[in-house]
């Protein structure tokens, strides 16, 4: 049968040596679970640079790697700016100012943090919410799983999807948080060395970074004005935008980035999704859970080399890929359907790597793809668990119960997320679905989340009438794109409907709190800002330490980076 990808025997001992050291990982892990608080949190005892590394790595899933790619390949430098304005400034923020309220309030989960400062009604809505949101993301990360096994050995994609997910059900269900956090971090090192020698390849076939702009530039000069491509000038400058923005207008392009992607959608997810928030708070201590995210920005930042460079050089070098770009219809891709954008990283891997080097890519990019849906499971287990079996459901049962309910939840979420991962299979472009869920689901959240710990008058009752209100105001702006009322090309309607629903949460959650009942003053400590005293909001311990292993300082180094990034490009 003919494959996309061409493997011999190196490339599949390289393969079957990294999914032993994968179940490994798992076995060895179950060996420390003696309670909940090990299967869901790890039993808080993990140093900062292996949570820091995890927190990266459970993002660096098909988002980024097939996604970033997909968009790199379309649209250019742009690209960068989900990472740069849409990732790090809210990863510092997280570290620097909300990490300390999650870890000290000694919560399991972000919903469980919801539960404390508002009541059952927003606990109960950002509970079910999140669990949905879980099991729509891990199919993402399942389905492009799924599209490489088919790509390699020319299984039928459904079948593809059921082995691949065994492969993630086996090491979640064994050793819960642990085997998902310590599989990332190796994931991370397996990630670079596989896409790294892609990169350099790639450069070197088009005479280096002059010679990809050169042939960017030729092909959007010769692409004919029905393909759309966007000008030379947009995709090899990362500033205004207006490719990613979906905005003619270079100053509304700017201000769509960086408030609907870089405020709204980047802090609504990186603050409140509690995938990410989870390895911060399996930390050993206070300094290393608020160390975690700004740990995890110094490598982040660079991603977009590993990730939106291919694409860039994919759109050049590879012939479908280039045909797609012009407007073209190429047979074949992943799923034997048609070439997407979403198989430019394939496609790139299929002309420019040798054996040996296609399976390390390979494994690379199982890796990527089992350290996100990993994290999606592991997160759902939690919140099924804890925040809505044993909250609403069962109570009042012993350790061991849940823990056993966790198990279950990871074998319901998995075999949910094959169903969920076909519906990832009708989007040409996987960040198209996916910043949709998130204007949907994160940045109406996240609104709710800065208000309430930042003003102590908001009311339980606003919290939940505020998401539900933002929730629906998202979705329904999604709609009117959908029905042709306006269109915005690129993510701008993704950018828009975050945008509506953080705005409609915060007017609402303002006016139901002005007529409702707000909690005592004396409830709020450790939940709001204000009521909250500073020596709860920083580890005693860190005074001791040498300036380059403190929270603020590495934010600094962090945030100069990346403002220099964002200048360069």
């Amino acid at each position: 049968m003919e494959t996309l990808l061409r493997a011999n025997a190196v490339d599949y001992v390289i393969l079957a040596t990294y999914f032993v050291f994968v179940l490994g990982i798992g076995f060895m892990a179950k060996r420390q679970v003696s309670g909940s608080l090990d299967f869901f949190l790890s039993g808080r005892s993990l140093p900062a640079w292996v949570t820091g590394l995890a927190f990266v790595s459970a993002n660096l899933g098909a988002v980024e790697i097939m996604g970033m790619s997909a968009t790199g390949a379309q649209i250019g430098l742009p690209t960068v700016h989900y990472f740069w304005i849409g990732a790090i400034p809210a990863m510092l923020f997280l570290g620097v100012v909300m990490m300390p309220f999650y870890y000290g309030s000694k919560v399991r989960s972000v919903p469980e943090f919801m539960l404390r400062r508002f009541g059952v009604g927003a606990h109960l809505v950002n509970a079910i919410s999140f669990a949905l949101a879980q099991l729509l993301i891990a199919g993402i990360n399942l389905y492009l799983l799924g599209s490489i096994v088919h790509a390699l050995l020319g299984w039928p994609l459904w079948l593809a999807l059921i082995i691949a997910a065994v492969v993630v059900l086996s090491y979640i269900s064994f050793g819960g948080l642990s085997a998902a956090i310590y599989n990332e971090v190796l994931q991370f090192f397996v990630i670079v060395a596989s896409l790294l020698p892609l990169v350099l390849l790639g450069l070197h076939k088009v005479g280096g970074w002059q010679g990809m702009v050169e042939r960017i530039t030729a092909a959007a000069q010769a692409a004919p004005p029905e393909a759309g491509v966007p000008p030379a000038v947009e995709q090899l400058n990362s500033w205004p935008g207006q490719a990613l923005s979906g905005f003619d207008n270079p100053v509304l392009s700017v201000v769509g980035i960086v408030f609907g992607l870089g405020f709204v959608l980047s802090f609504g997810y990186w603050t409140t999704n509690f995938v990410e928030v989870q390895r911060a708070m399996a930390s050993e201590s206070m300094s290393a859970a608020r160390k975690t995210p700004i740990i995890g920005a110094f490598p982040k930042m660079f991603v977009p080399f590993l990730t939106i460079v291919p694409g860039m050089l994919a759109s050049v070098l590879v012939l479908e890929i280039a045909d797609l770009k012009a407007g073209g219809t190429p047979a074949g891709g992943s799923s034997g359907e048609g070439v997407t954008y979403n198989d430019a990283l394939l496609l790139l891997m299929r002309d420019l790597l040798p054996n040996g080097l296609v399976g390390l890519a390979i494994t690379g990019l199982l890796a990527a793809f089992m350290a996100g849906m990993a994290a999606n499971v592991s997160a759902f287990n939690t919140v099924f668990s804890v925040d809505i079996w044993q909250r609403y459901v069962v109570k009042d049962r012993d350790d061991a119960y849940y823990v056993r309910m966790g198990r279950i939840a990871t074998f319901v979420a998995t075999g949910v997320a094959i169903f969920t991962a076909l519906i990832a299979a009708g989007f040409r472009n996987i960040m198209d679905y996916l910043q949709t869920l998130f204007g949907f689901f994160n940045a109406p959240l996240f609104a709710t989340f800065i208000l309430g710990m930042f003003w102590k008058r908001m009311t339980p009752t606003a919290g939940w009438i505020g998401l539900v209100a933002g929730t629906l105001s998202a979705i329904f702006t999604w709609l009117l794109n959908q029905w042709g009322f306006y269109h915005l090309p690129g993510q701008g309607t993704a950018f828009l409907a975050a945008s509506i629903g953080f705005v409609v949460d915060i007017i609402v959650s303002i006016a139901v709190s002005l007529v409702t009942k707000p909690k005592p003053a004396e409830l709020l400590v450790g939940l709001v800002y204000s009521e909250t005293p500073k020596e709860h909001l920083a580890d005693p311990n860190e005074k001791a330490m040498p300036w380059y292993r403190r929270t603020l300082p590495l934010a600094g180094i962090a945030l100069v980076l990346v403002a220099a990034l964002n200048f360069a490009l």
